[in-house]
């Protein structure tokens, strides 16, 4: 059990189970009674646009958010107006700068905060927002995935464009799954 007021950030490359992580904790919260509510970036409607859903088909109903600062406000202003006790975002790394505040702020008000996304971009280098929330964490939890070519613990993501290495060039934002990205290893990892 954590103490009221409380910054987890769940971290890791695709496939390592982050989502699943952040569904299991937010039902462990719901069953000990306290006022849970999870929210989404708009922009992953990959599997459902109205639940997260994990890649192995674990699924929790969510507040459905743009990836703006309109959509920080929202997170901010539902939480405050409904009284949560405990809070979950995935796929943080896609909101803008202003998330870092947000979330701190509540749980310096006494909200259990539990953000949950990639810790590095495609190309392996960390996403702004990821940096600046693991850095105020009170508590990380860092996943590893395994890497598709040797079986070896992954801590990046692999992006594919036709079976092949995405080039470095490619826009860094681009939803997708297993048609799209794998998870590798530092040594298999490759930006052309």
């Amino acid at each position: 059990m954590h103490p009221e007021g409380f910054l987890e950030v769940i971290t890791g490359p695709m496939f390592a189970g982050k989502t699943s992580e952040l569904i299991k904790r937010i039902e462990r919260q719901a069953y000990a009674k306290r006022k849970v509510a999870l929210f989404k970036p708009s922009i992953d409607d990959r599997y459902s646009r109205s639940d997260v859903v994990a890649h192995n088909g674990l699924r929790y109903r969510a507040y459905v958010v743009p990836t703006s600062e309109e959509g920080v406000e929202r997170i901010v202003e539902l939480t405050r107006k409904e009284g949560f006790d405990v809070i979950g975002i995935d796929e943080v790394q896609f909101f803008p700068m202003g998330i870092v505040d947000a979330l701190n702020e509540l749980a310096d008000e006494g909200v259990y905060v539990i953000a949950s996304g990639l810790n590095l971009d495609f190309k392996a280098e960390p996403f702004p927002v990821m940096k600046e929330l693991l850095v105020r964490a009170d508590n990380i939890v860092y996943l590893t995935a395994v890497c598709t070519v040797c079986g070896r613990p992954a801590t990046r993501s692999q992006r594919l464009i036709d079976g092949k290495p995405a080039p470095r060039d490619s826009p860094v934002i681009m939803v997708g799954g297993k048609e799209s990205y794998e998870a590798r290893c530092r040594l298999h990892h490759e930006v052309p």
